[in-house]
């Protein structure tokens, strides 16, 4: 079987799900442009914001990708790619994109709050608290990480320093001018033309003027950055940075398409599939627990429920949005294990040790992409750099992400102090920043970042409830996301259960003890989501 094949029928059966399985899902969330959207009724230009569904879908791809569906899928052909490629598939299809666009349309009917909030309202204050204080940390655990990853991705390479800086100051320009003159469709168009040429010729001048700092002063550089990309209004640097990005990501995945139509290489890897590996584990649960992005991730949901859904112009936007956006990641995650599997098991396991995941992926990718004609060592920056890009996309996303769920938390609370860090935007982020930088100083992020990978599981198995105890409170059937939910619960305790025994066995106290505690809060939320329907049965109230 030759790779090419591989794609195409990876693409078919994406395409099909989208259209047939997609509208289906659409309909069973009872999604309407008779509803107004909130970024209409809630308008601020600030976080609401009504935006054409390319921009809308350029953010949220830009947004949910970033390195997850390259490093987890890449790492997870260690198992077999037969395994890997199976549950990219049904994972995107019945999983993943049914909770990205359930997590977008239960936000855009509870005026395009998070998860958090929603949980209040669906299950409960305690609900809601605990949720918010598990994302919170999760959100600045991933800030934190980002911005060491993005900062010796700098000192390293100060090439990708330099486009990156020029993405961003074109972003802004591009943010204006849309905000000023993009309203008619030819416009728009133009000004995203030469948008996007501009963007590209800025990853050649990147690395002709090469930007270098101290690894220090990139810290806190990005983390300015963070800031001011969380406090400004959306249009002016987040949607237009996010929007022109993701045609690198695009591009990438066209030349990528290319360039194996061309080589035509073989699968070399053989279909064998191996049950346990020695650093992974057994196949279940680790398998589903290193494929999130591509298949199914529950910080997909913070995004779908956070920023996305206060830009939709209209709901029927949510599916291409969400339920496609979520596809077109699962084919991304099919190009990362067609990247490998052109090696041989043994050759693949060598330099996956040696290299690791991203450069593995930029030298195999920009191997196939060097076919077209373009040379080797520019194909793999190009690949590099884009990776890279999506790292910094997330930071800046996540940073938002962080306080808004600050916000949500404190406007629960009776003390006036507290509605003042709810109202306050500044406050709210300068606060986020503070405790990223904190947990930087600490160095404690690359002990904690172990365990990121089950409670980003737990994130999507807690939004998969919360979307479904919403749905059963409408009275409606919610079979089809409560089957993915209960795989999800599954496979989550049994991934924090052999977390915690492993880290116990092995002495990392610290390690152990938070695994056993997310294990706690899943158990505890089943249980308040379990109360909140019986209640409902009970006493029935209006559906929200």
């Amino acid at each position: 079987m030759n790779l090419a094949l591989l794609l195409v029928l990876s693409a078919i059966i994406l395409i099909l799900a989208y259209k047939f399985y997609g509208s289906y899902v659409y309909k069973k969330f009872g999604l309407s442009d008779e509803n107004k959207a909130p970024s209409h009724t809630l308008r601020d230009g600030v976080d609401y914001e009504p935006s054409k569904p390319i921009v809308v879908l350029g953010h949220h791809f830009a947004s949910i990708a970033g390195a997850g569906p390259i490093v987890g899928p890449i790492i997870a052909v260690t198992f077999g790619w037969i395994p890997a490629v199976l549950w990219i598939l049904i994972g995107g299809i019945f999983f993943g994109a049914v909770h990205d666009l359930g997590s977008m349309a239960a936000s855009l009917r509870t005026e395009g709050k998070s998860i958090g909030v929603i949980i209040r309202k669906q299950i409960g204050l305690q609900g809601k608290q605990l949720f918010v204080i598990f994302s919170f940390s999760t959100l600045i655990l991933v800030i934190g990480v980002f911005a060491d990853i993005i900062a010796k991705t700098f000192v390293s390479n100060p090439g990708v320093a330099s486009a990156s800086i020029f993405f961003i100051f074109l972003a802004i320009v591009f943010g204006i001018v849309n905000r000023t003159v993009g309203d008619k469709k030819i416009t728009f168009i133009i000004i995203s033309v030469i948008g996007v040429i501009l963007m590209y010729f800025f990853v050649y001048l990147g690395m002709q003027v090469p930007f270098v700092l101290d690894y220090k002063i990139w810290i806190l550089a990005l983390l300015a950055y963070a800031f001011i990309a969380s406090v400004t209004p959306v249009s002016l640097l987040l949607q237009p940075r996010d929007y022109l990005n993701s045609f690198l990501l695009y591009g990438m995945m066209i030349a990528a398409i290319l360039g194996v139509f061309i080589a035509n290489p073989e699968i070399k890897m053989s279909s064998e599939v191996t049950v346990s590996t020695e650093n992974l584990g057994y196949i279940f649960p680790v398998l589903f627990v290193t494929i999130a992005c591509g298949a199914i991730s529950g910080f997909h949901s913070l995004v779908a429920s956070g920023t996305t859904s206060k830009q939709l112009d209209k709901e029927s936007d949510a599916k291409v949005v969400g339920f496609g956006g979520m596809l077109i990641e699962s084919f991304l995650a099919i190009i990362s294990v067609g990247a490998v599997i052109v090696l041989s098991k043994t050759e693949y396991l060598e330099r996956l040790s040696g290299e690791g995941p991203v450069s593995l992926f930029s030298t195999g990718l920009g191997g196939m992409i060097a076919s077209l004609g373009i040379s080797e060592s520019f194909a793999v920056g190009f690949v590099a750099l884009t990776v890279s890009a999506f790292a910094l996309t997330t930071l800046d996303t996540c940073t938002r992400l962080a306080r808004f769920t600050l916000q949500e938390y404190f406007e629960d609370l009776p003390q006036p102090s507290a509605k003042y860090i709810s109202k306050n935007r500044f406050i709210s982020t300068g606060l986020v920043v503070v405790f990223s930088v904190l947990l930087l100083l600490s160095g404690e992020f690359t002990t904690l970042w172990p365990i990121f990978g089950s409670a980003n599981q737990l994130l999507a198995a807690l939004a998969l409830l919360t979307i479904a105890v919403w749905m059963i409170r409408k009275k409606k059937n919610a079979l089809f996301v409560t089957l993915p939910m209960f795989f999800m619960f599954t496979v989550t305790l049994a991934s924090l259960g052999l977390f915690a025994w492993k880290n116990f066995q092995e002495e990392v106290y610290v390690l152990s003890i938070i695994a056993a505690l997310l294990f706690v809060l899943a158990i505890s939320l089943m249980v308040l989501a379990t109360k909140s329907i019986k209640k409902e049965i009970k006493e029935p109230s209006k559906a929200l």
